[in-house]
């Protein structure tokens, strides 16, 4: 059995050696008739940004002081006409509180009319935006080699001619 086993491995070995014997595998340069680059459109996405300045109300900061000031003395010098020892300066101090807040009062009568103001303040905007950019992937290459026209696909520009492998083996008998 161990012979058997030896002659059908060796008829293996010798068809494929007979086979590859009759396959014969060169090099050879054929012409090249066009070459047309080949791209394709890529989107690439980027953010864009925007600044607008946009008018906001706000509460008007016009305070006047003066009509406290002026209250607060008016009260004081009434206050001190009433009163002896502590009680007048009692009669002092309420006099100014009270002139005080009736000055601010009288003051800032019209300033509730237009309490508010408008202010630009900014505001920033984004959205993303998809560019279009076109890549090279490759040449698109026709040769003809033997009077047969080929096409293939090749990532540089090959020039005037293109080594091709040829195999001859003969057909099936």
């Amino acid at each position: 059995m161990d012979r058997s086993a030896f002659f059908v491995l060796l008829a293996a070995a010798s068809a494929a050696c007979g086979a590859q014997a009759q396959t014969q595998t060169y090099t050879d340069n054929a012409r090249v008739v066009g070459v047309q680059s080949q791209v394709e459109n890529v989107s690439v996405p980027r953010q864009e940004c925007r600044t607008d300045w946009v008018a906001q109300a706000r509460p008007a900061d016009r305070r006047n002081y003066g009509g406290a000031v002026i209250g607060g003395l008016a009260g004081a010098l009434i206050g001190n006409q009433f009163g002896a020892g502590h009680g007048r300066e009692a009669a002092t101090a309420v006099g100014a509180v009270v002139g005080a807040f009736t000055g601010d009062r009288l003051a800032g009568r019209d300033r509730w009319d237009q309490s508010y103001e408008s202010v630009a303040r900014p505001v920033t905007s984004c959205r993303i935006v998809n560019d279009v950019q076109s890549r090279l992937v490759g040449y698109r290459v026709d040769y003809e080699y033997r009077g047969q026209r080929f096409s293939t696909l090749m990532p540089d520009q090959p020039g005037p001619f293109l080594p091709v492998r040829v195999s001859v083996e003969p057909v099936g008998r």
